[in-house]
């Protein structure tokens, strides 16, 4: 016998008078006056009411727990006062036969399945199957496959080839700190989950392929945040042969606008081409390297006009202002921005306002009189105007005054467009910093990247020519609506370039090859220009959800200290399967 005959979701007014098998989850029963009771039944593709009027099958369905799994043989008919909230709210069936397929064997849920996103998350994670039987977290999950589905399509109609890579692999210094698999073959040498499949896609571009992608499972030991998943996570992996920055860009602004367009909570996307605003452009003019352009403030700088007004703060530090033109908020709102700020920041923000009759008032007001229409000229200021202000040095204010824009756009809906995706790529990144904790000269981002100006640039910053700091690299950011959703960037495929670009950070010819020996050896033979980049497909559909969460669109996704507490992972193995693998547990007195 058939399962079902049809879904919860399919049978109309036209059905009436079928008789029909359906299958589901027990989602509401309503027992009315003893004679009859009224049954929401529920499975992946939406509700069906039955309405139960026979003795037998009443007292059997009024002993079964919601969310028990059943069966039903019944007829449909017109119901007498129809939902319009139901997609079968025409019709209900009465079943004359009813087989228990799943029985609940518990009275009480640890909490109701259409609001379950109102339930602590903890408990929402340990019971993420039941989590996902509410239809609009379900729903998320759909959109995740359809996202992937149609990713996959556009990449394989623009050529690329989809070709998977190792999941074990070696320890690699890519930044994050390595998940590392103990090697029972081989006592005392270890995998590691590939941080990224970086290395192989591009000897892939060496071995001859012209274009490769795949939906790539990612492995980094790092903490949790709102838009970052502990543990694994999944990015759209390409790679191009023969490839300039412009080429990557190309295909990316082909793929991604249908697909936000389509899927998206907004329905309006950026069309090709995206704006290009260089790093240190992004950081004068935004506060970021990764600014929401549905926003319309921008950061000014303000340190030769206010750095000498005698406020305190701002001596001999770099100044930078944001300005609100026809601000309504309250003094309450703006203490309220200023406080919130400084939580994210880290650093403390000052304000003032030019009032409707052009005065500059409130905040450091007093510190401005003097030179009050040089301020209000330079940094052209109507009436009705807030300026909210950032100091330290460059990089603190900079952050700051970043923080101040996305804060004030949230707050002022006359200069934020949020109903739209708005795509940007930030390009010309550093390709050097001062480490922070080492204080020595570092890689920015991406060691594998291409120098602006190529073994010329390097050989000058060696020899001290040029700075260090100064040297740009092809890498690039792709940013939407403030969120960063990929890097990438045009590689070092040439292995004189790339012993250069590491001896800057200290690395001989004989490091690289100890390092990257499969690279290195493989660019020996011959390699292709080459680039690319990889979208995460978690923050993709994270923003065409309209989720604040990550872990919304994440069918199983940890907690954020890293732990699974469905499965209980991570937990303790036996010891023997430590002896297997030559590992001996030490007590860490720092915990006793």
């Amino acid at each position: 016998m058939q399962t079902r005959t049809h879904t919860c979701n399919e049978l109309r007014l036209a059905d009436a008078g079928k008789e029909v098998r359906l299958s589901g989850w027990m989602e509401n029963v309503r027992e009315v006056g003893g004679s009859l009771a009224f049954v929401v039944l529920r499975d992946f593709y939406g509700t069906t009411q039955l309405v139960v009027e026979d003795p037998t099958l009443l007292a059997q369905v009024t002993a079964l727990n919601k969310e028990s799994v059943i069966s039903v043989t019944g007829v449909v008919r017109e119901r007498a006062s129809k939902n319009p909230k139901m997609d079968t709210g025409d019709i209900e069936v009465v079943p004359d036969s009813l087989e228990v397929l799943g029985k609940c064997r518990y009275n009480a849920l640890p909490f109701q399945i259409n609001r379950s996103k109102e339930a602590d998350e903890s408990i929402r994670l340990k019971y993420r199957y039941l989590d996902l039987r509410n239809p609009e977290v379900k729903n998320r999950i759909i959109l995740r496959s359809q996202v992937v589905a149609a990713l996959r399509s556009a990449m394989i109609g623009e050529g690329f080839l989809e070709i998977t890579t190792p999941i074990l692999t070696a320890s690699s210094p890519e930044g994050a700190r390595d998940y590392l698999v103990p090697a029972r073959k081989h006592p005392g040498k270890f995998y590691a989950l590939p941080q990224a499949p970086q290395q192989f896609k591009q000897l892939l571009m060496a071995s001859g392929f012209d274009r490769y992608f795949q939906i790539a499972p990612c492995f980094r030991d790092e903490d949790a945040r709102g838009d970052r998943s502990p543990g694994e996570f999944y990015q759209l992996d390409m790679e191009m042969a023969f490839a300039s920055q412009d080429d990557v860009f190309s295909v990316l602004e082909k793929v991604l606008p249908p697909v936000f367009a389509k899927y998206g909570t907004y329905h309006t996307a950026s069309s090709a081409p995206f704006r290009r605003i260089p790093y240190l452009e992004a950081m004068e003019l935004y506060g970021s390297d990764k600014p929401d352009l549905r926003i319309d403030l921008t950061v000014q700088d303000a340190t030769a006009l206010l750095g000498g007004c005698g406020f305190g703060p701002f001596e001999g530090q770099r100044v930078k202002a944001v300005k609100v033109t026809d601000f309504t908020g309250t003094r309450k709102q703006i203490d309220k921005l200023c406080a919130d700020v400084e939580v994210v920041a880290g650093n403390k923000v000052y304000w003032f306002r030019v009032d409707e009759q052009g005065e500059i008032v409130g905040g450091i007001a007093k510190f401005l009189q003097d030179r009050k229409d040089r301020v209000i000229a330079e940094l052209d200021l109507p009436k009705n105007t807030l300026v909210c202000l950032s100091a330290g040095k460059l990089s603190a204010a900079q952050k700051t005054a970043g923080v101040l824009v996305k804060q004030l756009g949230a707050l002022c809906p006359d200069h934020m467009d949020r109903e739209k995706y708005e795509f940007c790529w930030i390009v010309d990144f550093p390709m050097y910093e001062i480490g922070e904790e080492s204080g020595e000269l570092e890689f920015c981002h991406n060691p594998f990247s291409m120098p602006n100006g190529g073994l010329e640039i390097l050989r000058k910053a060696k020899n001290g020519e040029v700075d260090p700091l100064s040297v740009t690299a092809f890498q690039y950011d792709l940013v939407c609506n403030g969120v960063e959703l990929s890097s990438g960037a045009v590689r070092n495929h040439d292995p004189e370039i790339m012993v250069e670009a590491f001896s800057l950070v200290r690395l001989g010819e004989e490091d690289v090859k100890a390092k990257f020996p499969a690279m290195y050896n493989a660019f020996c033979y011959g390699a292709p220009p080459h680039a690319g980049i990889a979208p995460g497909v978690d923050r993709m559909v994270m923003l065409l959800a309209g989720e604040d969460s990550i872990r919304e669109v994440i069918p199983f996704p940890m907690n954020k200290n890293a732990q699974d507490l469905m499965m209980d992972a991570p937990g303790p193995v036996e010891p023997r399967q430590l002896e297997e693998l030559h590992i001996a547990l030490v007590e860490d007195p720092s915990r006793e």
